[in-house]
């Protein structure tokens, strides 16, 4: 049992950080180069948008959405702490599980989707039953889970060798084998509303991994620099999400209405040579499995951030176990109880995701690198009569003006059309009316905070804390 994680939401002392910057990139890179990234690629193809503006809106999506993810990456080295942990000294002790359960539900349905897209991969190769894949890809990263952050690191690095190689010919095939239809390459047949409803749900897809990053960095030595950390997450995850979000557009454009994320897969690769297909299915089931554990992973560090609140927890083994076993429960019931309604609407699942997301993700930047740069009390994070409070009304009146201001400018389908979305044709911008909005609410609601005082205590609190971390304890 040596070998497996202990650590959770706890701080990791100075003594145990490790690793190496670079690991970050094929890290974010592989966690973004599996088929389930290739189906965000798709929604501007099928409302009607040509190829070349798609993929155009894709490259924008992604600029701007990594943008913010990578920025909390850089979080994780100088605090020792797990992503959402994080959003205590905004939200306060309690006041922040309204945003730990949107994550846990992101979690769990992200899981969902994944592991069946990874089943079908591998029902549709080595056959056996759907369901029968569903259980076996949720045991396996599972257990990868449990074992932690350095398999997981270790895993990515492992995938995205083997990935260059595969999804580089197929790749290559893709772009010389397949023909598109006319007028694919046209600019001059721009069009607002796909073109938006794409570049929405890129930037939402990148934002939503905003939750895990601090998860998979918190390990690093604090030396390690904002800025590199900042630019190995961002290229990483931007290179790997751009990659397959545009072979999901190339596929979509080829296949017409016949596109099916598996059988396209399939097809195209059988151009390179028979057979080709399934190999590329094969691997993209060991993406799916490795981004399904680190689903898993950040899920039970939500969970117990979420217990934590109402009761201290003493961040063991045990504990990891017990709520590693109920996300890799609520998963694979999940898996096994959806139907084609919740894949049809992944792309509805995105936009939520966007929706939820963009207040905190604006907040949490707004007060690490503005507010208080950097500089915080970690061991009155673990404290429920601390000085960030129980409830944090900074934050939570931030993010909910920020979320109701952008009620009016969502575009979600059939589900949900705002009045200013249908007066822009159907257009969403609601990210860029949610992000300033909650951003400079906060900053203006928190012109008081001492945070040399908080220093000071920081300071005082320091040895205590590392103290605290050895005895795997929370301080």
């Amino acid at each position: 049992m040596s070998g497996l994680e202990v650590r959770s939401i706890d701080y990791v002392p100075l003594d145990e950080r490790h690793g190496k910057l670079w690991h970050l990139g094929p890290l974010w890179f592989m966690s973004n180069a599996q088929i389930a990234t290739l189906a965000v690629g798709l929604i501007s193809i099928t409302e009607g948008g040509n190829l070349i503006w798609s993929l155009l809106s894709i490259v924008a999506g992604t600029v701007i959405g990594t943008f913010f993810m990578a920025f909390h990456s850089a979080q994780g080295p100088q605090l020792g702490l797990p992503q959402m942990i994080q959003s205590r000294p905004q939200f306060g002790y309690v006041g922040a599980l309204l945003v730990w359960l949107f994550a846990y539900v992101q979690y769990a349905g992200f899981n969902v989707f994944n592991s069946i897209l990874a089943a079908e991969s591998l029902h549709a190769t080595l056959h056996g039953g759907v369901k029968l894949w569903v259980v076996v890809v949720t045991v396996v990263a599972l257990v990868i889970a449990l074992v932690g952050y350095d398999i997981i690191h270790k895993a990515e690095r492992v995938l995205t060798y083997a990935f260059l190689v595969i999804f580089g010919i197929f790749t290559v095939g893709v772009l010389v084998t397949l023909h598109y239809p006319a007028g694919s390459f046209d600019l001059g047949a721009f069009k607002w509303t796909p073109f938006l409803a794409q570049f929405g749900v890129v930037a939402g897809y990148q934002i939503s991994w905003a939750i895990y990053v601090s998860d998979y960095s918190r390990y690093l030595p604090p030396d390690v620099t904002v800025r590199k950390t900042f630019y190995w997450t961002y290229f990483g995850s931007a290179l790997g999400g751009i990659w397959l979000m545009v072979l999901g557009t190339l596929l979509a454009a080829w296949a017409g209405k016949g596109f099916d994320t598996i059988r396209s897969i399939n097809a195209a690769g059988d151009k390179v040579f028979v057979g080709f297909g399934a190999i590329v299915l094969l691997f993209a089931a060991l993406g799916l499995v490795s981004v399904t554990a680190l689903n898993m992973y950040g899920g039970s560090l939500t969970l117990i951030s979420g217990i934590d609140s109402f009761k201290r927890v003493r961040p063991t083994l045990g504990v990891r176990l017990l709520t590693l076993g109920l996300t890799a429960a609520l998963s694979l019931v999940g898996a096994l109880a959806a139907t084609s309604n919740f894949l049809a609407n992944f792309n509805n699942f995105l936009l939520l995701v966007l929706y939820l997301f963009i207040p905190w993700t604006a907040v949490n930047l707004m007060d690490y690198y503005v507010v208080r740069r950097g500089h915080y009390a970690i061991a009155e994070i673990f404290n429920p009569h601390g000085i960030y409070g129980r409830w944090g009304w900074h934050g939570i009146i931030a993010y909910l003006v920020g979320f109701a201001v952008m009620i009016p400018f969502f575009s979600v389908g059939t589900l949900y059309v705002g009045p200013a979305a249908k007066a822009l044709g159907g257009a969403d911008i609601s990210l860029f009316i949610g992000l300033p909005v909650s951003a400079l609410l906060y900053w203006w609601l928190t012109r008081s905070i001492d945070v040399d005082a908080e220093t000071r205590l920081a300071q005082a609190e320091a040895e205590a804390l590392e103290q605290a971390a050895h005895e795997h304890r929370e301080p």
